[in-house]
């Protein structure tokens, strides 16, 4: 693999990592058709854990089939796969070698009556099934804000030691924040900050929207144009050591492709290192799936 100079400049940005952690996260950013743009495109599959089976699959049947998931990533030349233990143990010995891999260490349900995670995943896991990095969720705002940083912090030295990447979904709910806040461009900022101070190489959150939920953050922003997508992705990505860390933007909800299509386009233009999609793409029939993943990687590559 000959690494191009987008992708050893980004390495550059990471200064205290080890050899081990450089070697796999050049291979997620090496991987697939966005291999060597500094672009990312990762496929998540962990809604079985937030919103049960038949809210996540039931769309599209086949995708109750963990092996699914791997092929859709694979035969989509994707970044990475990122997926709960149980589904990456599923698929690890028939697909192993062929993508890499996240193994997402905790999740909360839609049963549970607080904005907490439980962890569900090992280090020794992640090694144990050849992943390349792991993925973590922290809720700023949240009650249990604090605890989940600190196991965060914990998993973080652990990973970091035998040199895996470290992927958190960094997603403010709960506590004193109103639903609409949990996408105010200022708490996404927050959180993608947050998530930088804590060591992750790759920061996913969702893309903000014009509202300001902290009253003592409207004066700074009055004076930032916030009126497009764009101008409020290349204020999280400032507020993300300035580029200097890998962030990439959730799809949420399910869309129509166009509306879906709009909105990576001002994503990319803002600055970002890319997408992660789940339920755009599994809850599609593959061939749709597969088409929309080829209009995402060429808007991310500009040829589209």
């Amino acid at each position: 693999m000959r690494m191009t100079r987008i992708v050893r400049s980004i390495l550059a940005n990471y200064e205290s990592d080890n050899p081990g952690t450089k070697s796999n996260l050049a291979r997620i950013l090496m991987n697939g058709k966005l291999g060597g743009t500094g672009k990312l495109l990762i496929l998540p599959v962990d809604q079985g854990y937030e919103h049960g089976p038949a809210r996540s699959f039931a769309p599209n049947p086949e995708a109750y089939d963990p092996h699914y998931h791997y092929k859709l990533a694979i035969d989509a030349n994707l970044s990475a796969y990122a997926a709960p233990l149980g589904m990456i143990e599923a698929g690890a010995d028939s697909f192993a070698g062929q993508i890499p891999t996240i193994l997402k260490m905790n999740s909360s349900t839609s049963l549970a009556t607080e904005k907490d995670q439980a962890i569900h995943g090992s280090v020794d896991d992640a090694l144990r099934l050849g992943c390349s990095a792991v993925g973590f969720t922290i809720y700023p705002g949240s009650n249990y804000q604090f605890e989940m940083m600190e196991e965060l912090r914990d998993i973080a030295l652990e990973a970091k030691g035998v040199g895996l990447v470290i992927v958190v979904w960094s997603y403010p709910r709960g506590g004193k924040l109103s639903k609409e806040g949990e996408t105010a461009i200022d708490v996404c900022a927050y959180a993608a900050h947050i998530a930088a101070l804590m060591g992750a190489h790759i920061i996913k959150i969702k893309p903000p929207t014009m509202h300001i939920e902290q009253e003592e953050a409207k004066k700074v922003y009055k004076d930032i144009d916030l009126t497009s997508l764009s101008n409020r992705v290349a204020h999280v990505m400032k507020s993300s050591f300035n580029k200097r860390r890998i962030v990439v933007f959730s799809g949420g909800a399910s869309k129509d492709t166009e509306g879906l299509l709009k909105e990576i386009r001002q994503i990319k233009n803002g600055g970002a290192n890319g997408s992660i999609i789940g339920r755009n793409t599994f809850q599609r029939p593959r061939e749709e799936a597969l088409a929309l993943l080829e209009e995402i990687i060429k808007i991310y590559k500009g040829k589209e």
